[in-house]
């Protein structure tokens, strides 16, 4: 168990500006030093020296929340050469008003000492970039999503003979006609607001496509360069590739199927696995050509 190669653990209850820290003693479970510092990088060198002083001796971090307020710390304490364990969210005793961010840096701190596998936080580095450029490829495309929403809600309700002239068309045909307009050259204001307004989204989505394609293109460079097997085999492609990095990390994160399966299966996407990430938009931005309204 973690507790027979430890004199102490170091609890963190990381926080936006502050950080709840708590030195645990391992043999007796007791609380040698608490206190609370500043998230920031004096903060961060202010923990190292704290720990130095009241945790001298075989001592871990123990830091819940390393993917988001703890991220900082861990990367700081990495750098430092302490070891890291990653705390996944505690559960929170709100109701009997005894909650403060103390007792959670040493709930912490305690929770980790009767594992026999604690968890590593994820690498960063590249692996890092990679969630970066993930999570702004899934702002991208669900803003773009929204963006059609409001163009289909606009056009059910648009004035003839406008609605008419547009139903036939194909989405791309339609983004490419509507980004076109010229709303000006009519004087029915509601038409004219109605083209403005239609003009205006399709213009995000053909932006936002873009957006996309670019940010897909990255992450399938970083994918074949972080794991270009991963790529040949069947069923996968750069999407599913780079959950998949995100999801394992580095050996011994993922110790059995269903704790793989569970923070893939939340953010990925089935039916473009094997597709192109770049291929997920080409209906809405073919070449398809319309004349101008």
């Amino acid at each position: 168990m973690l507790a027979d190669e430890l004199d102490y653990v170091v609890g963190v209850d990381p926080h936006r500006d502050t950080h709840a820290l708590a030195v645990v003693e391992v043999r007796s479970g007791g609380v040698v030093f608490e206190t609370s510092v500043a998230a920031n990088s004096a903060g961060y060198a202010e923990i190292v020296s704290l720990a130095q002083r009241h945790a001298a001796g075989r001592r871990v971090f123990a830091v819940e929340g390393c993917g988001s307020f703890g991220a900082g710390l861990a990367r700081h304490l990495a750098g430092q050469g302490e070891r890291v364990l990653e705390v996944g969210r505690l559960r929170r005793e709100r109701g009997a008003g005894g909650k403060t961010d103390a007792i959670d840096a040493i709930r912490a701190a305690r929770s980790v000492l009767g594992q026999s596998q604690p968890t590593q936080p994820r690498t960063g580095g590249e692996r890092e970039a990679l969630r970066a450029l993930m999570a702004a490829r899934e702002g991208a495309v669900n803003a773009r999503r929204a963006g059609l929403c409001q163009l289909r809600g606009l056009l059910v309700a648009a004035p003839e003979p406008l609605r008419t002239e547009l139903r036939p068309l194909s989405r791309a045909q339609l983004l490419k006609r509507l980004a076109a307009v010229r709303p000006e050259r009519h004087r029915d204001p509601e038409l004219r607001g109605t083209l403005q307004a239609l003009r205006s989204l399709a213009r995000r989505v053909h932006h936002l496509t873009a957006e996309e394609r670019e940010l897909a293109r990255q992450i399938e460079a970083l994918a074949r360069k972080l794991a270009p097997y991963l790529l040949d085999e069947p069923g996968v492609g750069p999407l599913a590739a780079a959950q998949l990095l995100l999801s394992w990390s580095h050996a011994g994160r993922i110790r059995s199927v269903p704790s793989l399966a569970s923070p893939a299966a939340r953010r990925s996407r089935p039916h473009q696995d094997k597709q192109s990430a770049t291929a997920s938009t080409e209906a809405a931005t073919d070449d398809s050509t319309a004349p101008s309204t």
